[in-house]
């Protein structure tokens, strides 16, 4: 079994490709729950979705979040009413919502309503929440600390960060069946998400970064990062004015004891020396994900990698 951790676009276009790769039931995704919220009195689960649609075949492609084709007939009724449209929600991702929402006020955990959800759109690869208590990412930055997804959708990431919370993760315990799958696992890739605000939450969780550190590996991480700049999001910009290296190498420091593998971009291959100063293994190959064929050619060379780690440390 392979363990991925993912959060985002581009976390979910690696956890696609690494579920046409594999046998399906042999994958599971732990999966960032940092950026939730609660808006119209449901609970949305942001990337919890975007890997779900994803791994469903039923993503919009030109977003990578939201679902194909859907419309937006409740959400502009919503703004007739007075209400806030700024985070986009079609109809049928609504559905999603209310189902959740539904569960979950009947006590059920969201391991298990995701569990439930996925079945229903006939993925048979397992998705896990990092957590089933709530955790929420506070971006603190000169306007005053906001909520994630204030800064991240509704100020388009305008605003400097210059220190993340996460509110509640001392009170989080990662489910039963991630830390399980993780003791289980052949190999553990942490996907190109941002590795602040959507891989940084799921390590956070108390008991996840030791079940990963443990591991005998192979553990491998993809840069979300290509040639200095994120293909997606506000990560580039996150590490810069967080102090960090805007590079490859600035993202393998951060996991720097943790990782035995990075794998990057053909255009950073000039770093890769640095890297393995780290002490990790680099593998140089095409990482940008413009379609299915890119997805799983990546995890094949990545689960490639994870069987050349694993063989030499033998």
């Amino acid at each position: 079994m392979i363990v991925a951790l993912a959060g985002g676009v581009g976390g979910a276009k690696l956890a696609d490709g690494l579920y046409r790769a594999l046998p399906a039931h042999q994958l599971t995704v732990i999966v960032n729950t940092a950026d939730d919220l609660d808006l119209f009195g449901l609970r949305i689960c942001p990337d919890l979705d975007t890997v779900m649609y994803t791994l469903a075949g039923i993503a919009n492609p030109l977003t990578g979040w939201g679902i194909r084709d859907d419309s937006f007939a409740a959400l502009e009724m919503l703004g007739r009413y007075g209400r806030p449209t700024w985070f986009r929600l079609g109809d049928r991702d609504l559905a999603t919502h209310v189902a959740r929402t539904e569960r979950l006020q009947a006590g059920v955990p969201l391991t298990a309503v995701t569990a439930e959800l996925v079945a229903a759109l006939g993925i048979r690869a397992t998705l896990l929440p990092m957590s089933d208590a709530p955790v929420a990412t506070r971006v603190q930055t000169p306007a005053g600390t906001l909520d994630f997804q204030d800064y991240f959708v509704r100020r388009h990431q305008a605003e400097t960060v210059t220190g993340v919370v996460f509110d509640g993760i001392e009170r989080a315990r990662p489910p039963a069946a991630a830390l399980r799958a993780l003791e289980e696992a052949e190999a553990i890739i942490i996907c190109p998400s941002n590795p602040i605000v959507s891989i940084g939450p799921i390590l956070a969780v108390p008991g996840l970064r030791d079940a990963v550190a443990r591991h005998p590996g192979p553990r491998v991480a993809v840069s979300p990062i290509v040639a200095g700049r994120a293909l997606r999001g506000p990560a580039d910009r996150m590490l810069e004015s967080l102090g960090h290296e805007v590079s490859a190498y600035g993202v393998a420091a951060l996991y720097q004891g943790l990782i035995d593998g990075m794998v990057i971009d053909e255009a950073d291959a000039a770093l890769a020396r640095r890297i393995e100063g780290l002490g990790m293994q680099v593998l140089v190959a095409p990482t940008v994900m413009n379609d299915p064929d890119d997805r799983t050619a990546l995890a094949v060379r990545v689960l490639a990698f994870c069987q050349q780690i694993r063989q030499e440390a033998r």
